[in-house]
């Protein structure tokens, strides 16, 4: 049993109730002390604040994240399911966007997108942009000047992968600030209780940044090209080709997607390479040392701490916890790469651990499609950044933003 919680959390371990509000300014700035906690007395808990079942340990998220018993799609469909929850027309267009994402679907639907989408995403792409990233990386850095300091996330974290993205997609670079922009205001919808405020900037910015899809997809029609977005247009399999909504949604799921979270982890991998010390150049030394340490700031710090799969029966997700057919459980990520259970010293960084492995990028049939790109981009960007600043340094504690489940930081600002 654990000897002490921290005051702000309140853990009833035989009841295997937890309260706590993920907007807790302590949770939000270290969610490791509560994932500890849970690891330690309640590793399977109902975490009554997002009303429901979560859990924690490495092994059982790894094996719900590839249950068929389990899926992302809502019963029903959905419109459907959202229709039921109560009057969306304030969200009309946003939940256009997501009907349409495989994210949210399940085979065939799931299957089908994917394959198309694959088609545009495969692996050899992919490695020709290490050149594209390095050089963004180093001509970033240029940037800087020479005041000897910098917020990372603004000037480093945020426009190299939203670049590369859109430089993917075949959009005008210059466009990458509003579509990180259109991004931040759609993903605050994941997190627990949006307000008013939060559902008008996300629906506005969703029919935004679908016109914008459009315009665009209406150019490739009229000039075909091989970029990505070209590539969508044009993708058939079977002679199936994708709808006019299946193609926005891809298109801003893989633009989102292939920025947002990879922004979050080029920050607290920072955050996690200069608290180890010494030379930090070290990590990077050869193409195995600077893969294994990236894997290992994937596993240490995860920029998305909570994924949720609808039961599609009942199910056990414990020896006497069944999961109810329509209900939802959380799996907690960031908790998963830090469970005592699977990891030696699971709170110690190590990129020579050789139990390596993680849940950052999910598991089964929703595995994160743009892993290839996120690992790449993330080889490249700290290896690059790290041998032109080797004695950067924090120029105030890192704080972490208000934004659970993705767990990423306000500003880093560092000086050298």
């Amino acid at each position: 049993m654990t000897s002490a919680l921290p005051a702000w959390l309140d853990l009833d371990p035989a009841a295997r109730r937890l309260r706590l509000s993920p907007r807790e300014p302590a949770f939000v700035q270290d969610p490791y002390a509560a994932y500890a906690a849970l690891h330690a007395d309640a590793p399977f808990v109902y975490w009554e604040d997002l009303g429901l079942w979560c859990v924690a340990g490495f092994d059982a998220v790894n094996r719900i994240l590839r249950d068929r018993r389990f899926g992302r799609e809502r019963p029903g469909g959905y419109l459907s399911a959202v229709a039921a929850s109560g009057d969306r027309t304030a969200l009309a267009d946003f939940d256009r966007v997501e009907a349409g994402s495989m994210l949210e679907l399940e085979p065939p639907a799931h299957t089908r997108l994917r394959t198309l989408v694959n088609r545009a995403f495969v692996s050899r792409q992919v490695e020709r942009l290490h050149p594209v990233i390095e050089n963004l990386a180093h001509e970033l850095i240029d940037r800087f000047g020479e005041a000897g300091e910098t917020d990372l996330i603004s000037s480093f974290a945020t426009p190299l992968p939203a670049t590369v993205i859109a430089g993917m997609m075949g959009l005008p670079v210059e466009t990458g600030p509003q579509l990180v922009a259109w991004s931040n205001d759609m993903v605050r919808m994941y997190q627990p209780s949006p307000g008013p405020d939060a559902m008008t900037r996300a629906n506005r910015s969703a029919r935004d940044f679908a016109a914008f899809i459009r315009d665009h997809a209406d150019r490739r029609r009229r000039e075909p090209s091989d970029d990505l977005l070209g590539v969508l247009v044009s993708a058939e399999a079977g002679g199936d080709r994708l709808s006019e909504d299946e193609l926005v949604s891809s298109a801003i799921l893989l633009l989102n997607a292939g920025h947002e979270a990879t922004v979050h982890q080029i920050g607290n991998a920072v955050v996690a390479l200069l608290a180890h010390g010494d030379d930090p150049r070290r990590f990077f030394a050869s193409d195995t040392q600077t893969a294994a340490t990236v894997e290992e700031c994937l596993r240490f710090d995860a920029p998305l701490h909570l994924f949720t799969r609808y039961a599609y029966e009942d199910a056990e997700i414990a020896p006497d916890i069944t999961l109810a057919k329509g209900e939802q459980v959380g799996l907690l990520l960031g908790a998963a790469n830090r469970d005592p259970a699977a990891f030696h010293e699971p709170h110690r960084f190590d990129p020579a651990r050789s139990d390596g492995r993680h849940v950052s990028f999910g598991a089964g049939i929703h595995f994160c499609i743009g892993a290839p790109l996120a690992r790449l981009e993330l080889q490249v960007a700290l290896s690059v950044l790290f041998r032109r600043l080797p004695e950067l340094r924090l120029a105030e504690p890192p704080r972490w933003r208000d934004s659970w489940h993705f767990h990423g930081l306000e500003r880093l600002v560092v000086e050298w």
